[in-house]
This record gives structure tokens, sequence and C-alpha cells, in this order.
């Protein structure tokens, strides 16, 4: 009696932050490639400005005089991609509690509605993601349980996580996000869909091969 092979699904690890906002960007790419393509995406945190304080920086610390002609650049994307967006985002925020929030989601059944929900807090609602009650609220919204979420938020239960994926960034060489990696292969940056469908297509003829 033949025993037929299982074929793996094929893998790909999304390394981000909920406040890049070519990770937004990448959010609505990604989701579009999980229904063409038969593959399991998995959203890994990615420490983008780590020393951010709770109360947030201005955009304009980073990017200066030319903060407009960058937004008029992301803004024109996000319509293209059919992305709501809030049109006075002058600052950022510490996003470490949202990575613990979202690493904690993917223990969750439908956990993984909370990593949208998230980027929606930051990039649409114009809210701090470092504030316990924003998190939870977003976490509400997700359809998870809030109550659980805030324990997780006050025990700092998946702070090692965290932490233990910060580290995997950096065993990866990424340095900036977002970053794809599917098996030995990885690409940098925001694709469009054709672009980012090529790069699994081609994963996946590898894979095939057995290389």
């Amino acid at each position: 009696m033949s025993v037929e092979k299982i074929e793996e699904k094929t893998v790909m690890e999304v390394f981000s932050d909920y406040v890049c906002p070519w990770c937004y960007l990448a959010s609505a790419v990604v989701e579009k490639i999980e229904q063409s393509h038969d593959i399991e995406i998995r959203w890994c945190p990615f420490p983008l400005h780590p020393d951010t304080p709770q109360e947030g920086l201005l955009l304009s610390s980073f990017l200066g005089p030319n903060l407009d002609a960058v937004h008029e650049r992301l803004y024109g994307i996000m319509d293209e991609l059919g992305l709501p967006h809030h049109s006075d985002r002058t600052m950022t925020y510490n996003s470490r509690l949202a990575q613990e929030l979202g690493m904690w989601a993917d223990t969750q059944p439908g956990g993984k509605a909370l990593h949208k929900r998230l980027f929606s807090t930051y990039f649409v609602e114009n809210q701090n993601l470092a504030k316990k009650e924003v998190l939870l609220q977003a976490v509400e919204k997700a359809g998870l349980d809030p109550v659980e979420a805030g324990k997780v938020i006050d025990e700092r239960s998946f702070s090692d996580q965290v932490d233990e994926a910060w580290k995997r960034a950096r065993q990866f060489q990424v340095s900036g996000v977002p970053s794809f990696i599917s098996g030995s292969y990885a690409t940098t940056g925001y694709h469009p869909y054709e672009e980012l469908a090529k790069f699994i297509e081609y994963v996946e003829m590898q894979k095939a091969r057995g290389a």
C-alpha cells in the first residue's frame, strides 16, 4: 500500500512593525497574497524605533522637512490599495506592547484579526499604541478577550517571545521592514502584489525542485 506524501504548506514570515507605513501597505498586499496562494503567513515583530517614549515622538524628528512629501507618496499608494488612513498623522508611538499582544493573539482562535486592527488603530484612528486602554479597545474590536489581553499587558507574559523574535530578526540580518522570509529566501521593502507574488512563486518552484 503506497502512502501519499503530503506537501507542507509554504510559510512566509513577515517582519514588521505596526507603526511602519510601508508595513501597513504590505499588509494589504499580503492579504491579497493569502487569497491567491496556498501559503501560511506568520507576522513577526521587528523593533523599528524601540526607544520611542510612551508619549511618542513627532514624525518630523525623523523626516524633517520631507514629512509632507513622504506622506503624499504614502497616502497615494494607500488610496490605490484601498487602505483607509488618517490625513493628519504627526506622531509615532512605542509599539512594544502592541507587538506583545500581537504574539499573544497568534495563540488565540481568530487572533490574526488583531494584526489588521492594530495597524488601523495607528494609521486610521491615529491613536497611541503604547496606551493600555487603546490596545484593549483594539483587542475587543478584533473579537478577542480584553480581560485576557489585559493580563498579558500587565504581566508582560509575551515579552520573552518578542525578545526572541527580535533576536531572530537580527539572525536573519533584517535591517528594515517589511521583510519577507520564506525558507532560505528573503526580500525586503514594500512590493506591489505582482512582485511579491513572483517571490512566492519562485520560492515554491525552488521547493518543488528540492532546492
